[in-house]
């Protein structure tokens, strides 16, 4: 694609690649019986979602916000789970969901008359079982706040209940959910046959290569027909996998014992994962330090000294002007942006099956200016 006379920063999604990742769920649909639900924490980009809502049964949110936004770009199912609901908010989420999940026995009993009879409620319970790579991301790891453990569990409370929901899982494959399912049973078993559905959370990394499609779809089979119950799944990250980039310039080049490229983007604002995780970007056209004859230390524009995104090696020399991509930034890392020092959001832009790119989104001063 043709880049070169855009304004960077830009986040480009790639619509062939989007829409491939959205058959693939949508064939899972269709033959386990499942439904599956973008999770909107993981993904959301305007101008992308009539897309989504024409291949998934609807979305899952994290509170109001993202209940309002799956409704209006998206229009299909809206399941909605927060740690806490506040009070000045849950009316209106109730109006907007079809399930909402509670983060705790409190937590229903407080808002239980609000919604009994007006849509179907559910509980998250904690399995204690994950293989998350990092307790950063492990719901199950030791005093966690996120769902109920069998210790608190409370049968007698459970009148108007009718899902359990589960959530272990970070970037993993069928052979972790499989024990997962296997720890959820074990400990929530006995309830699950009065149930209606059951909601295997997120985390399943279903369009990676090499993940075990089949075994899900047996997983999710087996145990439906096991309980009589629908299965929900919330992937975030497997639906905007490897669907896009973002595209940065370079604003200048700085030595101090080693070569330092400042870039137009940042890690703590626009990449943060990449401190948080922490896990190291792919760059287009380069690989680690030292491997290839030119190697720099690619920077953000910010005043964060740790605003680093790593040693990168390159073919040739880079110079002010040239743009430097970062693969697979069109999941997580897009939500989580901030204005952080002032620094400009990137633009939104999707590049066309016919090759053409539209942009979405353009960012400025307003944004930073109505933050603060």
């Amino acid at each position: 694609m043709d880049i070169d006379k855009i304004e960077t920063p830009v986040y480009i999604l790639e619509e062939k690649k989007l829409e491939k990742n959205l058959q693939l769920l949508a064939s899972i649909e269709k033959r386990s019986g499942a439904k599956i639900l973008l999770a909107l924490k993981g993904f959301a980009f305007s101008g992308a979602m009539d897309m989504v809502s024409n291949y998934l049964s609807g979305c899952c949110a994290s509170g109001l916000y993202e209940a309002r936004y799956a409704k209006e770009m998206v229009g299909k199912e809206v399941h909605t789970f927060s740690p806490a609901f506040k009070e000045s908010e849950f009316s209106e989420i109730v109006e907007l969901s079809n399930h909402i999940v509670f983060n705790s026995f409190g937590q229903w009993q407080k808002f239980k008359d609000f919604v009994v009879g007006e849509i179907s409620c559910g509980l998250r319970v904690n399995p204690e079982v994950s293989a998350s790579p990092t307790d950063m991301y492990n719901p199950c790891a030791k005093y966690s706040r996120l769902g109920i453990t069998k210790k608190e569990f409370r049968p007698d409370l459970l009148d108007g209940i009718e899902g359990l929901h589960f959530h272990a899982l970070c970037e993993q494959g069928a052979d972790a959910l499989e024990k997962v399912i296997i720890g959820f049973e074990d400990k929530f078993g006995e309830y699950i046959y009065d149930m209606k559905w059951i909601n295997f959370g997120g985390g399943h990394h279903i369009t990676k290569e090499g993940y075990d499609v089949d075994k899900l779809i047996y997983l999710i089979k087996n145990f439906r027909q096991k309980y009589d119950v629908d299965v929900y799944l919330e992937p975030g990250e497997a639906v905007g996998w490897q669907t896009g980039v973002l595209v940065s310039s370079v604003l200048d080049i700085v030595h101090n014992e080693i070569d330092i490229a400042i870039l137009d983007t940042s890690a703590e604002a626009h990449m943060p994962d990449t401190i948080l995780m922490p896990y190291r970007a792919d760059v287009r056209g380069a690989t680690f330090a030292g491997q290839k004859e030119y190697t720099y230390r690619l920077t953000g524009n910010t005043c964060l000294a740790g605003d680093i995104m790593g040693d990168y090696s390159f073919d040739r020399a880079l110079k002010v002007g040239d743009l430097v991509i970062f693969e697979d930034q069109i999941h997580y890392t897009i939500v989580k942006n901030t204005t952080f020092n002032g620094i400009k959001l990137p633009n939104l832009a999707i590049l066309k099956k016919d090759g053409t790119i539209k942009m979405v989104k353009n960012f400025g001063y307003n944004e930073y200016k109505n933050r603060n």
